[in-house]
C-alpha cells in the first residue's frame, strides 16, 4: 500500500512545492485539504517542485471531512503537542495505508482533531528554543523514517542508471 502525506491547510506555497518534490521522489501519494493559503498554479509553485510536478500523484478536497470520507487507513498526526516519538511507531508493513498528517505552518492541526488521536500524535524532539520545524523539514523527516523502517520499497540505494549511474564518481 502506498505511504500517504496529507497537508491540512498548508499556507506556504514554498514549503508545499518542496513537498511535493520529495514526493515525487519518494513514491509517496500527497492530499492537500482546503483552504489553501495560495493558488494551487505552477506559477506559485515551480520554483520549489521544480520541473518534477509532473510525477507526483496528488490530490485536492474541500475539507477535512470529504478527505475522511474518502481515505482510510492508519492515521498518525504530526504536532509539537504529540508525546511519542517516531521511534515508537511501527511503519515496518508494507501492506498498510499510512496517512502522515501535518497542519498548517501557523497553527498545526486542530485541536478538535488531534484529541480524537492522542495516541497517534507524534512529535519530532527539539530543544526548548524554537516552537517547532520548518513543514516541508518535517515532511521529508518522516517520509524517510517510514521508508526506513520499509527498507525504501521500489527506491533506489544507489545512482540510478538513467540518471548519472552508480560509478559515476568512479569515473
Amino acid at each position: 500500500m502506498p505511504l500517504n502525506v496529507v497537508l491540512y491547510q498548508p499556507e506556504i506555497p514554498q514549503n508545499t512545492g518542496n513537498i511535493m518534490r520529495t514526493c515525487a521522489g519518494t513514491n509517496v501519494i500527497l492530499h492537500l485539504i482546503k483552504p489553501l493559503g495560495f493558488k494551487l498554479d505552477i506559477k506559485y509553485i515551480r520554483r520549489t517542485a521544480v520541473n518534477y510536478l509532473e510525477h507526483v500523484n496528488y490530490y485536492v478536497y474541500n475539507d477535512y471531512k470529504e478527505f475522511l470520507s474518502k481515505n482510510s487507513g492508519r492515521f498518525v498526526f504530526l504536532t509539537r503537542y504529540g508525546q511519542k516519538t517516531p521511534k515508537q511507531f511501527d511503519f515496518s508493513s508494507v501492506d498498510e495505508n499510512i496517512y502522515l498528517i501535518f497542519g498548517r505552518e501557523s497553527t498545526g492541526i486542530p485541536k478538535e482533531i488531534l484529541r480524537e488521536h492522542l495516541d497517534d500524535c507524534v512529535r519530532l524532539p527539539t530543544n526548548d528554543s524554537i516552537r517547532s520545524l520548518n513543514l516541508a523539514n518535517c515532511v521529508a523527516v518522516m517520509i524517510f523514517e517510514v521508508l526506513r523502517q520499509q527498507d525504501y520499497p521500489d527506491l533506489f540505494t544507489e545512482e540510478p542508471e538513467t540518471l548519472k549511474g552508480s560509478d559515476w564518481l568512479l569515473k
